[in-house]
């Protein structure tokens, strides 16, 4: 069973940049697709991007929704065994608590929850000034 821990959530300035990261103390998540999802109040989750299970080699580019592009990048650190969210340009808009998400040999097609069989228990994201 995999238990995945995020951290690094917080409160900035519109401007402003946080770094969320993925972790599990059981399991390797390298062998997982890891997708962030994020849920602000009063709205469905969504899907934010996703990093695709290894081939055996390398994950494959990370996917994201078009609100985030070019601000949200998000890495892997096998050695680590973490995934993370670089989130740049933060706007009062991504204010939303903020998840990820394990799907066992995953290659990101698409955001269907259904498809995560792992998450974490979420790390609130505030952007206001």
């Amino acid at each position: 069973q995999l238990r995945l821990v995020e951290s690094g959530g917080g409160s900035v300035h519109p401007g402003g940049s946080l770094t969320l990261t993925c972790g599990t103390s059981r399991g390797t998540l390298e062998y997982y697709a890891i997708a962030w999802f994020r849920q602000a109040p009063g709205k469905e989750r969504e899907g934010v991007s996703c990093s695709p299970a290894t081939d055996g080699q390398r994950h494959g580019t990370p996917n994201y929704v078009d609100s985030v592009k070019g601000r949200f990048s998000m890495s892997r650190d096998n050695a680590k065994n973490t995934a993370s969210l670089q989130m740049d340009s933060l706007k009062p808009e991504d204010t939303a608590a903020y998840y990820c998400a394990a799907d066992l040999w995953g290659s990101c097609a698409d955001f269907d929850e259904r498809e995560y069989d792992f998450w974490g228990q979420g790390t609130p994201v505030t952007v206001s000034s």
